[in-house]
């Protein structure tokens, strides 16, 4: 077998019914892949199979396009989709930021320790005041400033940013302006959001505050696909953290940070390691 940085990822969804794991696992036997890891399930109620194998060729030739073309030739007779996605790539990736540089900070620094397999190739704000911060990394930093007569202009001056790049998801670090229809379209199953997620809920300004004055004792952050509907797209994964009467407003809003930023990061992650599948308006999440 060859090390760890061999591994490849065929993520994968059909229709249920039965030889769809064998399909699977079947093809990688005959193709000499040993499956160092393998999650799967079957939704009775959608009728929908997934499947996630992370698996090492132990042939030192390897051919890519070969593998892909038997097994997009077995599948079909499944109706099953896949994606091959080959050992340490990097994603690239579009950050779209507006002041609060708390889950920008701990996207780069993650980056920059290798700790996300994601390639930053702009930062998109729509204030200038993370400039630097951008500079210092060696990125390309996007200052497209917005107001309701020039929205549309500035989401396309965005696009550009997007289609320039070859950004394969967007991430909204904190992003506080709602995007349009088109650009929820646009971006549909590759763009995600972080948001706080309290209970009761509390929309508006100072939502810690707001939280501080009913007593909450957890504070928490939802890291979601955009849609249509703001804040309640696809869920990939939430956090919560417990606070006391002890805690005041500033100390909801640190720990209320410190969720934010660790769930954004999960969710990225769990994006680009293919470990997310998208199915009407819910995923399904296989978890690392």
């Amino acid at each position: 077998m060859q090390e760890n940085s061999n591994r490849w990822i065929l993520a994968a969804q059909s229709p249920s019914r039965l030889g769809t794991v064998d399909v699977v696992t079947r093809f990688l036997k005959e193709s000499r892949c040993y499956i160092t890891e393998q999650q799967s399930f079957d939704d009775r109620l959608s009728g929908r199979f997934f499947i996630r194998t992370e698996f090492q060729p132990e042939d030192e030739l390897f051919n890519a396009a070969a593998f892909q073309a038997g097994f997009t030739e077995r599948a079909a007779d499944f109706s099953m989709s896949f994606e091959l996605t080959p050992p340490e790539r990097r994603m690239p990736v579009v950050i779209m930021v507006s002041k609060a540089d708390h889950c920008l900070n701990d996207l780069l620094y993650r980056y920059r320790v290798g700790q996300l397999p994601i390639e930053i190739r702009a930062i998109v704000s729509n204030h200038s005041d993370l400039a630097s911060l951008a500079e210092w990394h060696g990125i390309d930093y996007h200052h497209l400033p917005i107001t309701p007569e020039i929205k549309m202009a500035q989401e396309a001056q965005v696009r550009e940013v997007v289609e320039e790049t070859a950004a394969e998801l967007v991430i909204l670090a904190r992003y506080m302006q709602v995007l349009s229809s088109d650009m929820c379209e646009l971006l549909a199953g590759r763009a995600i959001n972080i948001h706080h997620s309290l209970l009761p809920g509390f929309k508006g300004a100072r939502p810690y505050h707001q939280a501080y004055e009913k007593g909450v004792k957890l504070v928490g952050a939802t890291a979601h696909y955009i849609n249509d509907t703001l804040d309640e797209g696809p869920i990939i994964t939430q956090d919560v953290k417990p606070v006391s009467h002890t805690d005041y407003p500033e100390d909801l809003v640190t720990k209320g940070r410190d969720v934010e930023c660790l769930t954004l990061a999960r969710a990225v992650a769990l994006h680009v390691e293919r470990r997310v599948f998208l199915h009407d308006n819910r995923t399904v999440v296989f978890d690392r």
